[in-house]
């Protein structure tokens, strides 16, 4: 299944300048999801986030594999129309800059659920190469 941005917001609440992910190309519901983000110098981050070099803040990729993530959970018949909050954030590493003119492809595959509670292994790409690694915990409400 794959989701546009239009379609993306009526899954998770979050809009501009906040919604981190431009497209969804892959997606089980429930179980998960790959997305996409296409890293622009036009992001309002850039202008006070190391603005003599344009690195992507570590925080907003993290938020951008939770948003996968939300999308993966909410998308099932029985959290349609909620929303997914941070419970935790496990093992977090930071492996490359993300920088302009990067496409940042996010995956998310929960592991654990329990009720409402649930557990998500992301991995964020650059070519191939891991930018951020994190096991993220959530609570559907």
């Amino acid at each position: 299944m794959i989701l546009n941005s239009n379609e993306i917001q009526k899954i998770i609440p979050h809009r501009y300048p906040f919604l981190l992910i431009d497209r969804v190309i892959e997606l089980v519901p429930g179980e998960s999801a790959i997305a996409l983000k296409n890293v622009s110098v036009n992001e309002q981050f850039f202008t006070g986030h190391f603005p003599e070099e344009h690195v992507m803040p570590g925080v907003l990729i993290v938020e951008a594999l939770a948003q996968t993530g939300a999308v993966t959970i909410l998308s099932t018949e029985g959290f349609k129309g909620k929303n997914a909050y941070f419970a935790g954030i496990d093992k977090c590493k930071f492996r490359r800059k993300v920088i302009p003119g990067d496409t940042l492809r996010l995956e998310s595959k929960v592991i654990k659920r329990l009720g409402n509670l649930g557990v998500a292994e992301a991995i964020a790409y650059v070519d191939g190469e891991i930018a951020c690694e994190a096991i993220i915990k959530f609570a559907i409400i």
